[in-house]
């Protein structure tokens, strides 16, 4: 698990919220979960594979990310 926060000054309920998801879907997931600040909308999530190559514009603003934890080595 990886934590590189900006959270002072901000909605720390929105972030830990944003944070809570991107765990609960990395349980779920081959891909890994990234929470990516924004401005005007505060903390969303996304999977990598939902973009692709994230742009370098996402992955600025990428403030936690947490390792999909599906495993298809069985």
């Amino acid at each position: 698990m990886q934590t590189t926060s900006t959270v002072a000054g901000t909605d720390t309920a929105a972030y830990l919220a944003a944070v809570a998801c991107a765990e609960r879907r990395a349980l779920h997931s081959f891909f890994d979960q990234h929470v990516i600040e924004d401005e005007d909308i505060g903390y969303f999530t996304i999977d990598e594979a939902d973009y692709g190559a994230l742009p370098t514009t996402l992955i600025d603003r990428i403030v936690y990310t947490t390792p999909g934890r599906m495993d298809d080595e069985l």
